[in-house]
């Protein structure tokens, strides 16, 4: 990949957009972290916070991020920054390691994402959830690493995400990690899901963006491990910004090819008109997706009844019965009018006490620089053990990816329910 290029040129309208800003932000926040309170400005201040996180400036460490708060993919950037921010109330509330957050609006586009990573360097930020997709993950990455700022991804998954320097072999990594399953992770954990449950199906097409790094990156990875494990891959389909809403041509041949499965490594959003359209055909295979298909339950004008049985690879599943979960999915569900917390919200949460977890063990304190916080949180990360909502005995190796195990989620009633082998 060719970055540097496009690095440049968005630095450049980075420092443009900085000189004029001025007390604005992306996401309507103040310089002070402003954007964190949102929506939910009202329960912090409840609960004798500060502005936007619970704690005074100054006496926090300012934890930054962004993600699309508006947008087709704002489910997921709304489901990250709620979560972020009650993890934040509840770090502050017992004492001791104080938080501070800002959440930028970047609208699932890089520049904006460049834009905003400004903002909130200017902010003071210390330590980052990074962003909450992938593509933009992949333009500030290098900037992560050039000023020597720790940053954790809830959900870019995206191996470009973590490749700060992917022109240089011998230093590829930085300091940047995600809590989110890589794209070749998902790939392979799908195919080895199904080459274990063949009672799913025996045939298998696939319809996959092209176009997109998240989507053919675990394509490739599925093909690779499909092909070791002996499944049927009957047809292969793609799609691309250009032909995104049409895809009766692709069931047609993947029902033809007699697919009795269809995977499904794609966003919400266009599989959605796939399941609507296969419903129009009379084609129903078994729908088998991975965690960009999150959020399909909240995706308005979607007739959910439609995804029933669609099965899907989460790190979390908001049925399960351990104290944590119920806990947090009672106190997101409080917070969101009643709405569940899906896989990226989960993600975020655990983001948030990893972050605790690591400073308090390394004794990282407000005062600390930037440059000394990351030193000390990539020490611990890679070698701490994690337990959290998305998974228990989670480690990270060296390059800032996430080891802990997926599991497999069905659509029933219009929730997710947990699949038990």
């Amino acid at each position: 990949m060719k970055r540097n290029g496009l690095l440049k040129k968005l630095l450049s309208v980075t420092v443009a957009s900085c000189m004029v800003m001025g007390l604005t932000a992306c996401g309507g926040a103040g310089a002070a972290g402003g954007a964190a309170g949102g929506d939910t400005g009202a329960a912090a201040a409840e609960s004798g916070a500060a502005e936007g996180s619970g704690a005074a400036s100054g006496a926090a460490i300012k934890i930054g991020g962004s993600g699309p708060l508006t947008g087709p993919a704002a489910v997921y950037g709304n489901a990250v920054k709620a979560a972020a921010e009650l993890a934040v109330e509840e770090v502050n509330a017992k004492g001791g390691l104080q938080f501070e957050l800002d959440f930028e609006d970047d609208t699932h586009d890089a520049e904006k994402a460049v834009t905003a990573y400004g903002v909130l360097k200017d902010w003071g930020m210390q330590v980052s959830l990074a962003t909450v997709t992938s593509a933009p993950g992949a333009a500030v990455s290098p900037m992560y690493k050039d000023d020597h700022i720790f940053a954790i991804s809830p959900s870019g998954s995206s191996l470009a995400v973590i490749y700060q320097d992917p022109d240089n072999a011998a230093s590829p990594y930085g300091n940047v990690f995600q809590m989110c399953f890589t794209d070749p992770n998902q790939g392979v954990a799908s195919a080895d899901y199904l080459a274990a449950h063949t009672d799913l199906g025996s045939k298998i097409a696939v319809i996959y963006k092209n176009d997109d790094n998240y989507s053919s990156g675990i394509f490739a990875k599925f093909k690779s491990e499909a092909e070791t494990k002996g499944l049927s891959i009957v047809y292969e389909g793609t799609f691309d910004d250009s032909n995104a809403s049409d895809f009766t041509v692709q069931l047609k041949k993947a029902q033809d090819a007699g697919a009795d499965l269809l995977f499904l490594p794609i966003y919400y959003d266009p599989a959605s008109l796939i399941l609507t359209q296969a419903n129009q055909m009379g084609y129903a295979p078994t729908f088998f997706g991975v965690d960009g298909m999150d959020g399909i339950l909240t995706l308005e004008g979607f007739d959910t009844s439609l995804a029933e049985g669609v099965y899907l690879l989460t790190p979390f599943s908001a049925d399960a019965t351990d104290d944590l979960t119920k806990n947090f999915t009672a106190n997101y569900k409080a917070r969101m009018n009643d709405e569940v917390p899906n896989q990226f919200a989960a993600d975020a949460y655990d983001c948030v006490y990893a972050i605790a977890q690591a400073c308090e063990a390394a004794g990282v304190t407000a005062d600390m620089s930037a440059t000394d916080i990351c030193d000390a949180l990539t020490s611990q990360f890679t070698s701490m053990t994690f337990n959290g909502l998305t998974g228990q005995n989670v480690t990270w190796s060296a390059s800032g990816e996430v080891s802990k195990s997926p599991k497999a989620v069905k659509i029933e009633n219009g929730v997710y329910v947990g699949v038990e082998d």
